[in-house]
């Protein structure tokens, strides 16, 4: 297998979680109450951001072809840790 396909998979796991995270996250804004509902929706609204961009960044790996993916190989890492970085800043608003 392909560091690239290796790199996508690691990339789609970590989409994967995020998502399981946001149902979560979901479920607790639904049975707060409704000062904290709004604040923790507006939470959501951000993470889902955060998601659809790692959504984006993974189709356009996906575009990327076997002899391209060595030199644009830093920059999906570099965005994807900014990805995953804003991500866990977000979700941790919802553990105070």
């Amino acid at each position: 297998m392909s560091e690239k396909e290796l790199f996508r998979q690691k990339m789609q796991a970590k989409l994967d979680e995020w998502k399981a995270d946001l149902d979560k996250l979901r479920a607790r804004a639904s049975a707060a109450g409704a000062d904290a509902k709004l604040e923790l929706n507006e939470q959501i609204h951000r993470l889902e951001a955060k998601v659809k961009e790692g959504e984006k960044k993974l189709a356009e790996l996906a575009n990327t072809s076997e002899e391209a993916w060595g030199s644009v190989k830093h920059g999906f890492e570099s965005a994807w840790e900014a990805l995953k970085t804003s991500f866990k800043e977000a979700a941790d608003k919802f553990k105070k």
